[in-house]
């Protein structure tokens, strides 16, 4: 309601100042008044003119200038210089962050071989635990070996007799 007040109001204030002229006489009466105004305010008794003029510059040719030209190398030249030094640097930062995320997948996976590693080796101990051996062994129907049977790596044969320490290489005096 109050809005239609005021919207109300501010209709009948223009419908005061423009009876029926439209708005390219209001924006004519505007500029009119600025004017005057204005008028008030200039110095001395003589009027303002303003000429068109109409300048051809199509046939005008820009004089070389070699000093602006040496300007603007150098100044080409040390812009090149400090984008290709920004480019290096960025690429190098962008190369070092790249590295980052390799050694922390390295990392990742080493942590988990050893994982792997560790449930292998208890895998191993469980399987070659020499009470599990001998039921598995019995199950099958084996007996314990009977002297000469036992043939060890290097290829003597186990006597049955225990054997005494000797010294068979080293001449000690």
């Amino acid at each position: 309601m109050a809005t239609m007040v005021i919207s109300g109001q501010g209709m009948e204030r223009m419908q005061e100042r423009q009876p029926g002229h439209g708005r390219a006489a209001s924006v004519a009466e505007r500029n009119q008044q600025m004017f005057e105004k204005q008028r008030a305010r200039r110095r001395g008794p003589t009027p303002e003119m303003f000429f068109a003029k109409h300048i051809d510059n199509t046939r005008i040719v820009k004089a070389d200038d070699p000093l602006r030209r040496r300007e603007m190398r150098r100044f080409t030249v040390a812009m090149v210089f400090l984008f290709s030094f920004t480019m290096v640097y960025v690429w190098q930062h962008l190369a070092s962050i790249q590295v980052g995320y390799t050694v922390e997948a390295q990392k990742t996976q080493v942590e988990q071989l050893r994982e792997v590693n560790r449930q292998l080796r208890l895998t191993q101990a469980q399987l070659s635990e020499p009470q599990r051996i001998d039921h598995i062994a019995k199950q099958l129907g084996l007996d314990a070996p009977l002297p000469g049977q036992v043939v060890r790596p290097d290829g003597a044969v186990a006597a049955s007799a225990p054997v005494l320490a000797q010294n068979k290489g080293l001449n000690i005096q």
